[in-house]
């Protein structure tokens, strides 16, 4: 994910200071890894640099002075492009699952424990996922529908691996 459109969208709805865009950002994104404060400075700097942000005053508090940022217009129509720009739809053509089963096969070690071994892995994820989507909000629920979406696709791989597991023996050590 890119984080300087997700902060430039975030900035859309007004000018923020780096320690507000950072709370914002890990309270509806950052769930599994929040944004470090670096990350949020350095980022900031680049969009300033780009003239996708500005310094918007300073915010007095308790605290130091915090140099606020609004995006600009070319920041907007940035963050825009950003957004209906598809993203690349993640192909696993060449997975590490998959080389461990062939090597498996070519050195005569139990390819079906290695499938077993992944299955029951995935399984274990499925379970914690299924446990924090049901305690979870929207935004949770659906972060964790996508994840598991993706582990039952994997899920079927490796069923469908193992009912050919024997052809695929032939071939790799044949």
């Amino acid at each position: 994910m890119s984080i300087g459109h997700a902060l430039l969208g975030l900035l859309e709805t007004g000018p923020r200071h780096g320690y507000d865009l950072k709370r914002v950002y890990d309270e509806r994104f950052g769930q599994d890894r929040p944004l470090a404060y670096g990350q949020v400075y350095s980022t900031l700097s680049r969009l300033l640099r780009n003239g996708l942000v500005e310094e918007s005053g300073f915010e007095v508090g308790g605290g130091p002075e915090r140099k606020r940022y609004a995006i600009t217009d070319a920041g907007v129509t940035d963050v825009s492009a950003w957004l209906i720009t598809p993203e690349n739809p993640q192909m696993y053509l060449q997975s590490a699952l998959y080389t461990k089963v062939v090597l498996a096969l070519m050195s005569g070690r139990d390819a079906e424990e290695v499938l077993d071994a992944q299955r029951a892995a995935h399984l274990r994820s499925m379970r914690e996922l299924t446990s924090r989507k049901q305690g979870g909000d929207l935004a949770d629920q659906l972060i964790c529908d996508h994840a598991l979406f993706h582990l039952e696709a994997d899920l079927r791989w490796l069923e469908l691996t193992a009912a050919r597991l024997a052809d695929l023996a032939r071939q790799v050590t044949g």
